[in-house]
């Protein structure tokens, strides 16, 4: 009998916290909305000793074991930080130390450090079982050195005539000169153009993979890329194109688009994040212009990828040390930012447990999984945040206040608005908002950190601490809800009569 009295007591709850199904329904998944893991393979994780030929992790330059089977082992502890998606280095069979993956040999085979094809299919199936969409690294730029083709004299052609690039302002130089001495292909040799295409569809048919990063995009001829786009997006419905346009000129990366590769990683921006939070007091105007310049220049700034380091620049919790700096602070900073603005956040691997490095290939570590919860906590929580909250995502933004190292800006998409404060000072702070850039009788929820503010007089005070940031919701002013705590009350009134008379039934029928 307690148990039944029990579950009437809860209907109440039920009937005023049931969410009707609509409301909680979200938009259509796209890539807008993914959360990025990039992991160079072979410095991940040794998931199978078997492969393990000619390893030497006391050598940077030679293979360290990492694998498609130690990425697989390792799937759910990158979903359990918010990661929709994982991005690998090519898979490709590479030349003699080729660890990285870009100095390829043969474009239809795996490494066979990494595994084999059935591995990597399996990798493949795994990660989409957890809803993780899958980008591999595609190189057409160029080969690995002393690759066989250049002893083939049939296939002479396929290669640009060997030459450094000496003026960066040469576009056809830049195209056809050979980066880092590695043979440069030549894409507008019909032969090798249709190689390239086929062994790309292939791969997409072969594994299932759902994206391509794109290496060395401005060292390849524009009419190529257009020629990639429609080819691999006839392959697969939402195929995601992102590529590596290295140059701090927006408007030179933005050029690119018109191919129909989708999205760009953004080094303009990525300069910025850096220079703005490897120390406190950093401003943060350069990171609002370039988002500015973003808009007006991309169809969709939402679909560049945002990212604070990879695998050909130093580590950011080196340049943190180098300043003196708690790097597990100066991340969280910078994290901060990157979930909270327009951009798909991309996140090397390592970067959770701020692993150090400096110049390459002392920036490629092996992984160390040691329990930094604190950073792996905040990154988290950000993403549950930009998941939950589709206006971090899609929203409007508007900078109310910059100013020494503080800035507040607001996100607005349909019906939701939340402002973002980010105090990368050494001190704390307070900026005031008037109620005209809010909305009158309404509060700001703290989202991250918990924090709460009310309205007094027309404006509102935010205060935060040194480095720190908070995300706040628009919301009603919270307290007594008059008419909602009456009709509460009269719910449990009918609630405790039907109980009583219950009751009252129950001891007559056990009389």
């Amino acid at each position: 009998m307690g148990k039944r009295v029990v579950s009437l007591i809860l209907i109440p709850f039920l009937l005023f916290y049931a969410v009707p199904a609509s409301a909680v329904e979200k938009e259509e998944r796209n890539w807008q909305d993914e959360i990025i893991y990039f992991m160079m393979i072979d410095r991940f994780n040794d998931g199978d000793t078997k492969n393990d030929k000619n390893v030497n992790v006391n050598e940077p330059g030679s293979y360290n074991g990492g694998d498609f089977k130690g990425i697989i082992d390792k799937l759910d502890y990158i979903k359990d930080m918010g990661f929709t998606a994982i991005w690998l280095t090519p898979v490709f069979d590479n030349m003699d130390k080729g660890y990285h993956g870009y100095w390829v040999k043969d474009f239809y085979k795996t490494d066979e450090h990494f595994g084999t094809l059935t591995e990597f299919k399996q990798l493949v199936k795994e990660a989409h079982k957890r809803n993780l969409k899958v980008i591999s690294d595609f190189v057409v730029n160029h080969v690995g050195y002393n690759h066989p083709w250049l002893n083939d004299p049939e296939k002479k052609d396929w290669f640009h005539e060997k030459q450094p690039i000496e003026n960066w302002d040469d576009q056809t130089e830049v195209e056809n000169g050979w980066l880092y001495d590695l043979p440069d292909l030549n894409q507008d040799n019909p032969e090798t153009r249709k190689y390239l295409l086929d062994a790309a569809k292939w791969w997409i048919d072969e594994t299932d993979i759902d994206g391509y990063r794109l290496d060395a995009v401005k060292h390849v001829p524009k009419d190529f890329w257009a020629d990639f786009a429609k080819t691999v997006k006839a392959e697969k419905q939402n195929f995601y194109l992102l590529g590596e346009v290295w140059d701090n000129d927006s408007k030179s990366i933005s050029d690119y688009e018109k191919t129909g590769i989708d999205g760009f990683l953004d080094f303009p921006k990525n300069e910025q994040l850096r220079q703005a939070f490897m120390a406190p007091d950093g401003s943060l105007e350069g990171l609002f212009t370039v988002g500015a310049q973003n808009k007006e220049l991309y169809k969709n700034a939402g679909l560049l990828g945002t990212f604070i380091d990879n695998h050909d620049m130093t580590r950011f919790t080196y340049e943190a040390v180098n300043n003196r700096q708690n790097p597990g602070t100066r991340w969280k900073m910078a994290l901060s930012y990157m979930y909270t603005t327009t951009g798909i956040p991309i996140i090397y691997y390592g970067s959770e447990i701020a692993l150090n490095g400096g110049e390459e290939p002392d920036n490629r570590k092996l992984m160390a999984f040691k329990a930094e919860k604190d950073l792996i906590d905040y990154i988290t929580r950000l993403a549950e945040l930009r998941k939950k909250h589709p206006a971090l995502v899609r929203g409007e933004t508007e900078l109310l206040y910059d100013k020494d190292g503080m800035a507040v800006f607001k996100r607005e998409y349909e019906g939701e608005t939340l402002f973002v404060a980010v105090n990368n000072s050494s001190k704390s702070q307070t900026v005031t908002i008037d109620d005209e850039d809010l909305a009158k009788d309404k509060e700001l929820r703290g989202l991250l950190e918990g924090d709460l503010v009310r309205g007094k007089d027309g404006k509102y005070s935010i205060i935060l601490d040194r480095e720190q940031t908070e995300v706040y919701k628009l919301a009603d002013e919270s307290g007594i809800n008059i008419a909602y705590m009456a009709t509460l009350a009269g719910v449990y009134a009918a609630f405790a009569a039907f109980i009583i008379l219950v009751l009252k039934r129950s001891r007559h029928k056990q009389s």
